[in-house]
């Protein structure tokens, strides 16, 4: 049994309740450790000042936003990640850093155990615990959620009973996990597929703007860089896109999507900055890849996205994805326009130093640069072995 555990902590209802719990019933020192990734709501004293009163020895708020921006974010940004073609992969992005943080607190406390607030039905479960025997074989990883057998009501009786600080209520409507990349929105009446989102779960993606207007995006190496030509960090990039994009209520999404664990879960999202970014560069390097790259690269993003939502993070495959895909993004450099209107982005224009679009080639007009001659041999021979097989087999196929 392990006598120290080191709990990643959100300040909620089952983090706090599990900390007295994890106390008493595994008789263990708890250090709460919260991980900064960009939640809009948190007030980290607040944070520290309850994980304190439901009795942890030690509370840690680590300011990981910079290191989530550029060592998590911008991989799967290159990698035009989305999961099932549609979900920028917001929260399952956050748990490796939340994990990275987790062991190396555990190490520090001289910890024999981390542990998570995930309750059974969920995919970070497999995100906490798959990326922490990943990166600590030797942690011990305790789901007190998981295994306790309490309902939301019994959780809020407990923290009562136990005088832990709380401000849940027996009526819970949503459920919401926000950080910098975006916001996921599930429960409440949305647990029906059929029902229509109503309009105040929405935060980032409230419409104040009437006017359209362009934003142009600047990548160097696949990273975007600059906003209108002002140079910016990721960081910075993605929480100025987030107020631009979102102010004309676009980045929504409302999906069913497949959980690991099995269950088919109706999931709503916005990300104004995630879908706008990944948008850009997805047409920017339809003129800096080579078209095989190109197809290769788009082969693979649907399977690196299911890595990263499956909590495969630390995992070899993924690691040679991103050395294939940093490559692909050494030419990747350029500007993309995008248009904005209420509800509405399009990308109107690209440009690159490296683009592989050859105006002499492609126009009609008198610069054409294209020797025409050379297609009627090409075409012949492309469609030669179709042309065989119909003289051979297809009228037969056809008398039949």
């Amino acid at each position: 049994m392990p006598k120290r555990v080191v709990l990643a902590y959100s300040g909620g209802l089952d983090t706090s309740v599990a900390v007295k719990w994890m106390i008493e019933e595994l008789g263990v020192e708890v250090v709460c450790l919260a991980v900064d990734v960009g939640q809009a709501s948190d007030d980290w004293d607040v944070v520290r000042e309850r994980a304190r009163a439901a009795g942890a020895v030690e509370a840690i708020v680590v300011d990981a936003r910079q290191e989530f921006a550029e060592e998590f974010v911008a991989p799967a940004l290159k990698a035009n990640a989305m999961y099932e073609g549609r979900y920028p992969l917001v929260s399952a992005l956050s748990r490796p850093v939340i994990v990275k943080h987790l062991v190396e607190t555990a190490r520090y406390h001289g910890a024999q155990a981390v542990a998570h607030g995930c309750t059974g039905k969920g995919n970070d479960q497999v995100r906490f615990e798959v990326s922490t025997r990943a990166l600590a074989p030797d942690l011990e990883v305790i789901a007190p959620v998981r295994g306790w057998g309490m309902t939301r009501e019994d959780s809020i009786h407990y923290a009562y009973d136990h005088d832990i600080p709380i401000v849940a209520t027996k009526e819970k409507v949503y459920s919401i996990d926000d950080n910098l990349w975006g916001r996921a929105i599930e429960c409440g009446e949305m647990e029906d597929p059929w029902a229509v989102p109503p309009p105040g779960v929405w935060l980032l993606t409230k419409p104040t703007e009437t006017e359209p207007r362009d934003i142009v995006i600047g990548f160097e190496h696949g990273m975007p860089v600059s906003i209108d030509g002002d140079r910016l960090g990721m960081l910075e990039v993605i929480e100025r896109l987030n107020t631009v994009v979102g102010s004309y209520g676009w980045g929504r999404i409302d999906m069913v999507e497949n959980r690991r664990v099995g269950i088919k879960s109706r999931e709503t999202y916005e990300c104004p900055a995630a879908l706008a970014l990944i948008m850009a560069h997805k047409d920017l390097e339809s003129i800096c890849l080579e078209r095989d790259l190109d197809r290769e690269k788009a082969r693979i993003e649907p399977r690196y996205a299911e890595l990263i939502y499956d909590g495969l993070w630390f995992s070899p495959l993924k690691q040679a994805f991103d050395s294939f895909i940093d490559s692909s993004q050494e030419f990747v450099t350029g500007e993309v326009r995008i248009r904005m209107s209420p509800g509405n982005a399009t990308v109107t224009g690209r440009r690159s130093p490296h683009s592989l679009y050859d105006y002499g080639l492609a126009t009609y007009d008198s610069e054409d640069s294209f020797r025409h001659e050379d297609s009627a041999g090409f075409v012949r021979l492309w469609g030669l072995g179709i042309e065989t097989w119909a003289a051979r087999q297809g009228a037969d196929r056809m008398k039949d």
